[in-house]
């Protein structure tokens, strides 16, 4: 299994497993390969260091110095602290916490801003001249872009 570190043309990083350095070469050619967070298919592999799983590898332990000194802040791994890892934990909340109303949501958000139906999170589609009617009439909307890589369920 070849992990390798992908960057899209809009300086999106993320990781990618494949079978071997072929099968990425062949799934990138055919535009199967695709930034998660943007859904742009130009991918570029940046140059990484082998990954070693080494077995007997102990972890750190501190040393007298270290624990006399103020405690260290707790950090997360780069690849949760990343703007990108942060962006799609961000619309992975607003999926789980929202419904999604389809092609209906001018007729929804409308319906709720009028108190026709209850208020709830929502989020659909709608046209760019439904959306700006939707501002016009001073219901609050807010287009968000969802990754592909999120609308379907992980394997």
């Amino acid at each position: 299994m070849k992990v390798l570190d992908l960057r899209c043309s809009h300086g999106h990083g993320f990781e990618g497993w494949f079978a071997s350095n072929e099968a990425f070469e062949t799934q990138l050619a055919a535009g199967l390969v695709e930034c998660p967070v943007c859904a742009d298919t130009r991918i570029v592999k940046l140059l990484s260091a082998p990954r070693l799983n080494l077995g007997n590898a102990k972890a750190p332990t501190e040393t007298a110095a270290s624990s006399s000194a103020e405690p260290a802040k707790a950090q997360l791994p780069a690849e949760l602290s990343s703007p990108e890892a942060r962006w799609m934990r961000a619309v992975r909340e607003v999926l789980a916490k929202t419904e999604d109303v389809g092609d209906r949501f001018a007729d929804e958000a409308r319906r709720m801003h009028y108190g026709e139906t209850e208020e709830r999170g929502i989020r659909g589609q709608a046209t760019r001249e439904q959306t700006e009617a939707l501002l016009d009439e001073g219901i609050p909307v807010l287009p968000l872009a969802i990754p592909a890589a999120l609308k379907e369920t992980l394997q």
